[in-house]
Protein backbone atom coordinates (compact mmCIF):
# COMPACT_ATOMS: atom_id res chain seq x y z
CA UNK A 1 0.00 0.00 0.00
CA UNK A 2 2.88 2.34 0.81
CA UNK A 3 4.40 1.98 -2.67
CA UNK A 4 1.02 2.68 -4.30
CA UNK A 5 0.71 5.92 -2.34
CA UNK A 6 4.25 6.88 -3.34
CA UNK A 7 3.52 6.15 -7.02
CA UNK A 8 0.33 8.20 -6.89
CA UNK A 9 2.28 11.02 -5.25
CA UNK A 10 4.85 10.85 -8.05
CA UNK A 11 2.13 11.18 -10.67
CA UNK A 12 0.44 14.09 -8.94
CA UNK A 13 3.62 16.03 -8.17
CA UNK A 14 4.86 15.64 -11.73
CA UNK A 15 1.83 17.60 -12.91
CA UNK A 16 2.74 20.80 -11.06
CA UNK A 17 5.86 21.62 -13.07
CA UNK A 18 5.82 25.14 -14.52
CA UNK A 19 6.93 26.23 -17.97
CA UNK A 20 7.46 29.78 -19.19
CA UNK A 21 8.67 30.94 -22.59
CA UNK A 22 8.56 34.12 -24.60
CA UNK A 23 6.82 37.25 -23.34
CA UNK A 24 3.41 35.94 -22.31
CA UNK A 25 3.49 32.16 -22.71
CA UNK A 26 3.31 30.00 -19.61
CA UNK A 27 1.57 26.87 -18.38
CA UNK A 28 1.69 24.16 -15.76
CA UNK A 29 2.42 20.61 -16.88
CA UNK A 30 -1.14 19.45 -16.19
CA UNK A 31 -2.39 22.06 -18.67
CA UNK A 32 0.12 20.89 -21.25
CA UNK A 33 -0.82 17.28 -20.66
CA UNK A 34 -4.50 18.00 -21.26
CA UNK A 35 -3.53 19.68 -24.52
CA UNK A 36 -1.32 16.75 -25.52
CA UNK A 37 -4.05 14.22 -24.74
CA UNK A 38 -6.59 16.12 -26.83
CA UNK A 39 -4.18 16.40 -29.77
CA UNK A 40 -3.07 12.78 -29.44
CA UNK A 41 -6.38 11.59 -30.87
CA UNK A 42 -7.04 14.42 -33.34
CA UNK A 43 -3.53 15.15 -34.70
CA UNK A 44 -1.04 12.57 -33.40
CA UNK A 45 1.80 13.80 -35.62
CA UNK A 46 1.87 17.13 -33.77
CA UNK A 47 2.62 15.52 -30.39
CA UNK A 48 5.10 12.85 -31.41
CA UNK A 49 8.27 14.07 -29.74
CA UNK A 50 10.47 12.34 -27.16
CA UNK A 51 9.97 15.08 -24.57
CA UNK A 52 6.20 14.75 -24.80
CA UNK A 53 5.85 10.99 -25.14
CA UNK A 54 8.50 9.89 -22.62
CA UNK A 55 6.93 11.63 -19.60
CA UNK A 56 3.47 10.55 -20.74
CA UNK A 57 4.62 6.93 -20.95
CA UNK A 58 6.23 7.34 -17.52
CA UNK A 59 2.94 8.51 -16.05
CA UNK A 60 1.07 5.66 -17.72
CA UNK A 61 3.54 3.16 -16.26
CA UNK A 62 3.14 4.63 -12.78
CA UNK A 63 -0.65 4.62 -13.18
CA UNK A 64 -0.47 0.98 -14.24
CA UNK A 65 1.39 0.08 -11.05
CA UNK A 66 -1.49 1.52 -9.02
CA UNK A 67 -3.71 -1.31 -10.26
CA UNK A 68 -1.25 -4.08 -9.52
CA UNK A 69 -1.61 -6.07 -6.32
CA UNK A 70 2.08 -5.58 -5.61
CA UNK A 71 3.54 -2.71 -7.69
CA UNK A 72 6.40 -3.78 -9.92
CA UNK A 73 9.61 -1.97 -8.93
CA UNK A 74 10.99 -2.05 -12.46
CA UNK A 75 7.89 -0.34 -13.86
CA UNK A 76 8.09 2.21 -11.07
CA UNK A 77 11.74 2.98 -11.87
CA UNK A 78 11.03 3.30 -15.60
CA UNK A 79 8.07 5.56 -14.85
CA UNK A 80 10.19 7.72 -12.57
CA UNK A 81 12.87 7.91 -15.24
CA UNK A 82 10.40 8.98 -17.91
CA UNK A 83 9.00 11.76 -15.79
CA UNK A 84 12.43 12.65 -14.42
CA UNK A 85 13.86 13.35 -17.88
CA UNK A 86 11.35 16.15 -18.46
CA UNK A 87 11.60 17.61 -14.97
CA UNK A 88 15.40 17.58 -15.10
CA UNK A 89 15.36 19.34 -18.46
CA UNK A 90 12.96 21.95 -17.07
CA UNK A 91 15.27 22.47 -14.08
CA UNK A 92 18.30 22.96 -16.34
CA UNK A 93 16.36 25.42 -18.51
CA UNK A 94 15.37 27.32 -15.38
CA UNK A 95 19.00 27.47 -14.26
CA UNK A 96 20.24 28.63 -17.65
CA UNK A 97 17.61 31.35 -17.94
CA UNK A 98 17.78 32.20 -14.21
CA UNK A 99 14.01 31.87 -13.99
CA UNK A 100 13.22 31.07 -10.37
CA UNK A 101 9.61 30.10 -11.18
CA UNK A 102 10.77 27.24 -13.38
CA UNK A 103 13.52 26.21 -10.93
CA UNK A 104 11.07 25.95 -8.03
Amino acid sequence: MKSKILNLSLILTSLIGYLEWGESNNMFLFQGEVEIMSKLFTDPASVIHPFTLLPLIGQVLLAFTLFQKKPNKLLTYFGMGGIGVLLLLMFVIGLISLNYKIIV
